[in-house]
């Protein structure tokens, strides 16, 4: 009879270049790198818009101090008394230490500009994702001494109506206030406005910024964004960065990472050397694992014994 005999076959050599791969995984890299840059220029828009704040020229002497002057991190008057919606005398630091706050300063007589600051705001927080009361909380203050609780009141309802959410009325927050609480917020956040003429001539309106912003829970003002309209997304991570990261998700902290606010034009933009050095990350872990699957020694693979024949 024949003995049994157990055969190994040697495995065949991985037919890997190391230089090749090398060169997929730079290639893979600048991929990433191409391929996100115009994701974050598309979500947070590029630096050809004006900057802030900045005055046109030929405009009357008097416009020229109707600005807006960025006070980043900058400590708001906490103290301040105003008068909300229900007629309550309260301090402006009611509505901090939990949540982050988007603070407006309007004049509720206002017919044009000042409507379509706050429906250009509600319109943005309400494609955010987030909720107001439970994730951030508004603050609308007039800068205009005249206006009242009263007025206050169909204000806040206009303006829930435009979120779209009538739950969201614990966190939106409209206040009047006196000359002196005014004065202190409006230096604090740096909103310059004049009084001029309206159409029968008396001097009861006002020219003024479109600007809302975005303050830390602390109270401290973080981000500034000009015009009538506000990208959801870039809103959205100002509100994520003011909370500390407290709120959002991982997507939002990733973009936090690869992208910078720019002051300049109130938008995020893309932050080139980290997005380079998150790729070199990942084309050093790829190289590593390939490295490793080079070097490790090669297994041979056991067959069963053949069965045994008769002599």
């Amino acid at each position: 009879m024949q003995a049994s005999t157990l055969r190994t076959v040697p495995e065949r050599p991985l037919n890997f270049s190391f230089g090749g791969f090398a060169r997929r995984g730079a290639w893979l890299a600048l991929l990433f790198v191409v391929s996100f840059s115009p994701l974050c220029r598309a979500q947070y828009g590029g630096d050809s818009q004006s900057s802030m704040g900045t005055v046109q020229a030929g405009l009357p002497k008097y416009l020229q101090n109707a600005g807006i002057a960025q006070n980043l991190n900058r400590k708001l008057p906490l103290s301040a008394e105003f008068i909300d919606s229900s007629g309550e005398v309260v301090t402006l630091g009611k509505y901090f230490g939990k949540r982050p706050v988007v603070l407006a300063e309007v004049y509720f007589s206002c017919g044009m500009l000042c409507p379509q600051v706050l429906h250009g705001a509600a319109d943005a927080l309400k494609q955010t994702g987030l909720k107001a009361g439970k994730d951030y909380d508004v603050v609308v203050a007039s800068f205009d001494p005249k206006d009242t609780a009263q007025e206050a009141v169909g204000e806040k309802q206009v303006f829930i109506n435009w979120l779209g959410d009538p739950a969201a009325a614990s966190g939106v927050h409209f206040l009047t206030g006196t000359q002196p609480s005014i004065d202190a917020l409006t230096t604090a956040t740096g909103f310059h406005y004049v009084r001029v003429p309206g159409p029968d001539g008396k001097m009861d309106q006002f020219a003024h910024s479109s600007v809302i912003m975005v303050a830390t829970p602390d109270g401290r003002l973080s981000k500034y964004f000009s015009g009538i309209e506000y990208a959801p997304r870039d809103l959205r991570l100002a509100m994520v960065d003011a909370s500390n990261h407290k709120i959002g998700t991982a997507a939002d902290l990733f973009l936090l990472y690869c992208c910078n606010y720019n002051p300049s034009s109130g938008r995020y933009t893309v932050a080139i050397l980290r997005v380079m050095g998150l790729a070199g990350c990942v084309t050093i872990l790829i190289v590593l694992g390939m490295i490793y699957l080079l070097t490790r020694k090669p297994t041979g693979r056991n067959f069963p014994p053949s069965s045994p024949t008769a002599a």
